[in-house]
């Protein structure tokens, strides 16, 4: 099979090209014709994994002493906000040998540790920097000196829908790309850029962070528990994923923040939430209703319902006070037990029209030392 697609869940996907690709072929492209080739109108590139791209090249212009032009990104079947967008590289002649790689409008720079750059420095990861110093070396007479600038118009704007701003990486898009491809495989890319984000927070907040699964969490964390937004990260329906990458960059306590429907998945051991995986809120609530005495009726009913929501309603009648503070203590031990005991985990439990329903002991203690 070509390197153009791969299978996923018996599916085929169309692969596509990195913005480190983007960068390293637009560069290559532009320092070629800064020191004399015809007009370029496709270039190749070796990507760090191994496979040789033949990338069409856009929008030349030549001036005194540069050259710039643009390679277009294509994510392939990967869901990619940055899919179409152009990545621009301007070759420029410098005094004095050596390669110099700079970034322009569009391309963010790092504002907070933790991160493969250092804080200052524009957010051109390690690979895509040597792909792009390799890329340009081969294209200029040995000797020469160049001046390299990438930029992404709009990608300031385009930044804002991504993990950026959260990574303390401002003003614009990151260039990116470990092998060069873009594999469609949108939960990947997800769980690595989750795993990013926890590593940039715990730089900051080495002992205790906060989970939410979603903005919704988010919301609670910071306007009712009082926790700065450096400290939440949303682990989406990644739990177990979130735990392991926690335990590796020393966090040992932790609280867990979310809607009751979603969150309390995890009291049965289900790390990851999402529906498609295990949808057993229904079982889990009405198994636990049981165990604090409601009748078969009750949990018929509790079985039979359509919203997470209705089934509070129904809770209510069991009349036991405390009893969301009791699942909030069933999610914190599953969660401590999936650790091994290397994570001490509190857990607040809310509803979307009730508000925060419940939190156990360990929560209070947690919201009261890092409040």
């Amino acid at each position: 099979m070509s390197w153009n697609y791969t299978v996923t869940k018996g599916r085929r996907l169309r692969r596509g090209y990195t913005t480190g690709s983007c960068a390293a072929a637009a560069a290559k492209a532009a320092a070629a014709m800064l020191f004399g080739a015809e007009e370029l109108h496709r270039v190749s590139i070796l990507t760090p994994g191994g496979i040789e791209l033949q990338l069409p090249v856009s929008n030349i212009e030549k001036g005194a002493g540069q050259v710039s032009c643009s390679v277009q990104k294509d994510s392939g079947d990967d869901p990619d906000i940055t899919g179409g967008i152009h990545v621009f590289a301007c070759a420029a002649k410098r005094n004095g040998p050596g390669i110099v790689i700079t970034a322009g409008e569009g391309v963010g720079v790092v504002t907070r540790p933790g991160l493969p750059v250092p804080v200052g420095e524009p957010a051109i990861n390690p690979v895509p920097l040597e792909m792009i110093r390799r890329e340009v070396s081969a294209a200029v007479p040995p000797g020469s000196g160049v001046q390299v600038t990438i930029s992404i118009p709009g990608g300031e704007q385009l930044a804002r829908n991504t993990f950026n701003p959260r990574l303390g990486i401002v003003g614009g898009l990151s260039i990116l790309g470990t092998t060069g491809i873009v594999e469609p495989m949108s939960e990947e890319a997800y769980r690595e850029a989750l795993a990013l984000e926890l590593k940039v927070a715990a730089v900051e907040q080495p002992r205790f962070l906060v989970l939410v699964p979603g903005n919704h969490g988010k919301k609670v964390a910071r306007e009712q528990l009082s926790q700065p937004a450096e400290r939440i990260v949303k682990m989406s329906n990644f739990v177990g994923f979130a735990l392991d990458r926690c335990i590796e960059q020393g966090v040992r306590e932790l609280l867990l923040v979310g809607h009751a429907g979603k969150l309390f998945k995890v009291a049965a051991g289900i790390f990851n939430t999402h529906s498609k995986v295990a949808d057993a809120r229904f079982e889990v609530f009405a198994a636990h209703a049981a165990l604090l005495g409601a009748g078969p009726a009750m949990v018929k009913k509790l079985q039979r319902c359509a919203s997470t929501e209705e089934m509070f309603d129904l809770l209510d009648g069991l009349g036991k006070e405390g009893i969301y503070d009791l699942f909030a203590s069933r999610v914190s031990r599953r969660a401590e037990d999936y650790s091994g005991g290397r994570l001490s985990v509190g857990t607040v439990l809310f509803s979307l029209k009730r508000g925060i329903l419940g939190m156990d002991g360990r929560a209070r203690q947690l919201l009261e030392e890092y409040r």
